[in-house]
C-alpha cells in the first residue's frame, strides 16, 4: 500500500469537505462577533442546500439549465439572509433569549426545506451540480495540485472568504463596530454606533454565508438533496467558531482538521481496513468535543457581551 497515495486522496477528499463548514462558522463568528449566538446555522444550511438544489433540478434539461447553480447560489444567500433577518428581529428587537430562538430557528429551517422537498422533488434525485475547476499547470503540480487547486469555484470561494473575512473584521470600521458590540455595546451605543442595526447587519451576513454552506453541500459536493444533507455539520460550525477562538485564520484549522478526520473515516471503510466501522463514523465528532474539552479555558473568552440582548433603556 503506498502510504503517501493514501494521504493525498485523504487530503484530495478532506479539503473540499470543509468549505461548507467553513463558510458557516465564519458566518457564525460575525455573528457571535457581534454578541448574537446563533444556533439556527444548521436551519439555515438546511434552507440554502435545498433552494441551491431546486433550480438545478427545476431546470434540468432547459434553455436556463446552464444558469441553475448560479440562481441556487442566489437564492441560498437571499434565504440565508431573510432567515438571519427573522433571527435577529426574535432576539434582537423582542430580546428572546437566543439559545431557544436559535433551535427555533433550526427546526423552522430543516422542517420547511424537508416538507419542500417532498412537494417539489418527491425523492432523492440527482443533479449536474458544479464540476470541479482544475487550475491549469497549479493542478499538476505533484501531490499538493489534486489536493488545492482542483476543486470547484465555489469551493476556491470557500477558502478565499478566510483572508476576506480576516480584513472585514479587523481592518474596517464595520469590522471595528461588530467587534465593540459584541465587547461593550453601551460605550459602542455612547460613540454613535447602532447596536441593533450592527447585530441585524452581522445576522444579516451570517445567514447569508450558513446559506452558500447549504447550497455548497447539495450543488458542489453530494449533487442531490437529502433531509439529512446538513447532517450536524450547522451546530459543528457553531463549535468550530468557540475552537478557532473567534478568529478566521484559526477557524480555517478547525474545519479543515474536523474534515480530513471525516475522509480518514471514510479512507478506512474503503480500504478496508480492520476498524469497527461506527467508531469510524464516529471519530470526527468526537475529535471536536475532545478539542473544546481540553482547550485551555484562556483561549476561550469570546465576546464579553455574547447571548446578552442590549437594552439601550436600562441603566447600568
Amino acid at each position: 500500500m503506498n502510504l503517501l497515495l493514501v494521504l493525498q486522496n485523504i487530503l484530495a477528499i478532506g479539503v473540499p469537505f470543509s468549505v461548507a463548514l467553513l463558510l458557516a462558522a465564519l458566518g457564525e463568528m460575525f455573528n457571535q462577533r457581534a454578541g448574537v449566538f446563533n444556533l439556527g446555522c444548521e436551519g439555515i444550511m438546511a434552507m440554502g442546500a435545498f433552494l441551491g438544489f431546486l433550480p438545478s433540478f427545476l431546470l434540468k434539461g432547459g434553455a436556463l439549465a446552464p444558469w441553475a447553480p448560479a440562481i441556487g447560489i442566489a437564492c441560498a444567500a437571499l434565504a440565508g439572509v431573510l432567515l438571519g433577518l427573522l433571527f435577529g428581529l426574535v432576539t434582537v428587537s423582542f430580546r428572546a433569549p437566543q439559545g431557544i430562538a436559535g433551535i427555533g430557528l433550526q427546526m423552522l429551517g430543516w422542517g420547511t426545506a424537508g416538507t419542500l422537498s417532498r412537494h417539489f422533488v418527491g425523492g432523492v434525485t440527482g443533479i449536474p451540480g458544479i464540476d470541479a475547476w482544475p487550475i491549469p499547470g497549479l493542478s499538476k503540480i505533484p501531490f499538493l495540485g489534486p489536493i488545492l487547486f482542483s476543486m470547484t469555484p465555489f469551493g476556491y470561494f470557500g477558502f478565499l472568504m478566510v483572508p476576506i473575512s480576516w480584513y472585514v473584521l479587523f481592518k474596517t470600521p464595520w469590522g471595528l463596530k461588530v467587534r465593540a458590540v459584541g465587547t461593550h455595546p453601551r460605550a459602542a451605543d455612547t460613540m454613535g454606533t447602532n447596536v441593533a442595526r450592527t447585530r441585524y447587519q452581522a445576522l444579516m451576513l451570517g445567514g447569508a454565508m450558513a446559506g452558500l454552506a447549504g447550497a455548497y453541500l447539495s450543488l458542489a459536493q453530494a449533487k442531490m438533496f437529502a433531509d439529512d444533507i446538513v447532517a450536524g455539520r450547522g451546530f459543528i460550525a457553531v463549535a468550530l467558531v468557540y475552537f478557532g477562538r473567534w478568529h478566521p485564520l484559526y477557524i480555517l484549522g478547525g474545519s479543515l482538521l474536523f474534515s480530513i478526520a471525516q475522509s480518514f473515516q471514510l479512507a478506512i471503510q474503503v480500504l478496508g481496513i480492520d476498524f469497527p466501522y461506527e467508531f469510524a463514523v464516529m471519530l470526527p465528532y468526537v475529535l471536536v468535543i475532545l478539542v473544546l474539552a481540553f482547550a485551555k479555558n484562556s483561549r476561550l473568552r469570546g465576546p464579553a457581551e455574547l447571548g446578552k440582548p442590549y437594552n439601550r433603556e436600562k441603566r447600568v
